[in-house]
């Protein structure tokens, strides 16, 4: 059997990643190719690590690398029409793998169709649905509403869990939480941490002021970004000493801060299974904003909230995303009553994620499609 897979940035390469490891415990002689990044391409060489260039968000920055996309997607539609392959899976990424999925239905119509980690359309667009019913043959939600509404296009839907779940549970500490350590999480991606870091970094300078007790660590993805955000703390005159800045793995900060700032995306959803109560950020180009306002048909960003229609974090966006704010919302997150009752709510809310097992539901659902 031969498989495409398709994954564009850090977090769908890990989840490809985990799905690859469960599809070849069960067909270890599987060929896998595709897209993806460093993670898949370790365990099938076939895959193409392209996730740093293709990770890019909002719509400014996606068109200021257009050519660079439609290379790519010309490129793979040419490859699977020349070697017709059993499947293709997609994993998140919907600009670009919506596009793809139609041009295979044309020119590859054998080619069954699998969708893991679907596309949040039903947050700005919900006309796309219909059309991903047309051409998938399987779709792979992490969120129990989206199967009612893939369904109901007639598109054959399974609930597989987040996978999130599986991650946190087997890294999660517990009883190591640290009174006055604020976790400061600015993004994997440089765009992100240009945006985030120089306001993470006046919200530290005002809180040595309020509250000289507390302590102030942010993780960096790459040790690269690590240097860049140390350049910025110093370019601001921030003490070197002030911030710990440490690059790696931040599921261990998660652990052990009392309270953070966290930008919107998965993080949040990593945080909140962490059992770590925090305020959602995020800030993007002036335009890219305007248009996300004006097609938005959702009252929250963070799916925390969304999962249980109703705010259990802040969520601080934009002209919103300022230093008063941030602080504001911290002092809020270390007061004992407030607190409590942000984790009962953020409990609740995970629990509508499943209990675990995405990849190997995800795996045996692929399978199904070839039985």
């Amino acid at each position: 059997m031969k498989l495409f897979m398709v994954a564009g940035e850090k977090s769908g390469d890990k989840q490809g990643a985990l799905l690859i490891q469960e599809l070849l415990r069960r067909q270890p002689d599987m060929e896998i190719v595709g897209l993806g990044g460093a993670r898949m391409h370790a365990l099938a060489p076939g895959i193409e690590d392209w996730a740093d260039q293709a990770g890019v968000i909002g719509l400014v920055e996606v068109l200021k690398h257009i050519r660079y996309f439609a290379r790519y997607l010309n490129d793979m539609t040419n490859r699977i029409a020349a070697e017709q392959p059993d499947g293709l899976v997609l994993i998140d990424y919907p600009g670009f793998n919506q596009r793809l999925a139609e041009r295979v239905r044309k020119v590859s119509p054998k080619t069954k169709i699998a969708w893991f980690i679907a596309p949040m359309v039903w947050a700005w667009k919900k006309g796309r649905i219909p059309k991903l019913a047309r051409v998938l043959d399987l779709m792979m939600c992490t969120f129990p509403f989206e199967k009612p509404l893939f369904e109901k296009a007639g598109l054959r839907t399974e609930f597989v869990g987040h996978p999130l779940v599986d991650d946190i549970l087997a890294q999660r500490q517990t009883n190591v939480r640290e009174k006055g350590l604020i976790g400061l999480f600015p993004g994997s991606r440089n765009r992100e941490v240009e945006s985030n870091f120089p306001v993470f970094v006046e919200v530290v300078r005002e809180l040595r002021t309020r509250h000289p007790e507390w302590r102030f660590e942010t993780s960096a993805s790459t040790p690269k970004l690590a240097e860049k955000m140390r350049a910025m703390a110093k370019a601001a005159d921030m003490p070197e000493e002030v911030i710990n800045i440490c690059p790696g793995s931040y599921h261990g900060l998660m652990d052990r801060a009392e309270a953070a700032l966290v930008t919107s995306g998965t993080a949040t959803l990593e945080a909140a299974l962490h059992e770590l109560p925090f305020a959602l950020v995020y800030k993007v180009a002036a335009f890219t904003y305007w248009v996300g306002r004006i097609i938005l048909t959702i009252k929250y960003i963070g799916m925390v909230n969304i999962l249980v229609d109703k705010p259990v974090t802040r969520e601080l966006i934009q002209h919103d995303f300022n230093v008063e704010n941030c602080i504001s919302e911290l002092e809020r997150l270390t007061t004992p009553e407030p607190r409590e009752k942000i984790l009962t709510d953020m409990r609740e809310s995970m629990s509508r994620l499943g209990h675990g097992g995405a990849a190997a539901k995800a795996a045996e659902a692929v399978l199904s499609l070839f039985a």
